[in-house]
């Protein structure tokens, strides 16, 4: 396999595998067979995010290191489900997640020259936060019962699609909709997300923006003094 270096747009194949999966896991909550391909499809999306985070000054070995345990609990909790196995296999995933989300900000701020990999990477980090989030929901509702609410089967635990919903609602700012916190652990989880998008959104997209228009701005300004030098 080619070094993600050699890829012209690494961090958009990961971006694709994510929207992928946004589309594809409603299709595979209800049956046993959809939820053994749920679950092969995750370890896909891990992999690939470990994947892609090799090109950061991130250490490589501490996604490593956070990625074993999550594969492992994955299998065990498959072969023989336990909720304290779901919900260690859930907290594991949420920190290689973050990690992955903190690789991915470390790879685009390292310099000042912002790559279209590196606005595919913006994406694909935001999916990788609403993950990390999505699976402290998940952890959140197997610790505390009846943590999160719906208008439809309210006492129902909610799906993986569900909080993966409340994530990317909470993250992107738009409100929880239909899908709310009702616990205090779930609420302080929501008023986390909540921050980190509003960060995310300040101090990561706004910089390269920024840089980027910087760097138009200099790219005209050079093209104006070639003109002048070519004209006199």
């Amino acid at each position: 396999m080619e070094s993600p270096r050699h890829i012209r747009h690494p961090s958009g194949i990961l971006l694709a595998v994510q929207l992928l999966g946004v589309v594809l896991y409603p299709f595979m909550e209800d049956t046993p067979g959809g939820r053994a391909l749920f679950g092969t499809f995750g370890l896909l999306v891990l992999a690939a995010a470990l994947w892609v985070v090799r090109r950061s000054p991130w250490l490589t070995w501490l996604g490593l290191l956070l990625a074993l345990p999550v594969v492992i609990l994955s299998l065990v909790n498959a072969i023989s489900p336990a909720p304290w196995l779901a919900a260690t296999s859930a907290v594991m995933e949420a920190a290689f997640y973050f990690y992955a989300t903190g690789s991915l900000i470390a790879y685009m701020l390292q310099d000042r020259f912002v790559t279209t990999d590196e606005f595919y990477a913006a994406g694909a980090t935001f999916t990788l936060l609403a993950w990390a989030f999505a699976y402290l929901y998940t952890a959140c509702q197997i610790l505390v019962p009846n943590s999160f609410g719906a208008q439809i089967q309210p006492g129902e635990p909610r799906t993986w699609v569900e909080l993966l919903f409340l994530s990317f609602s909470t993250l992107s700012s738009v409100g929880q909709g239909d899908v709310i916190p009702l616990s205090p652990m779930a609420r302080s989880l929501v008023m986390l997300e909540q921050i980190a998008g509003v960060m995310y959104i300040v101090l990561v997209v706004s910089r390269l923006v920024a840089y980027r228009s910087l760097r138009a701005l200099r790219e005209r300004d050079a093209e104006d003094d070639r003109k002048k030098d070519s004209a006199s």
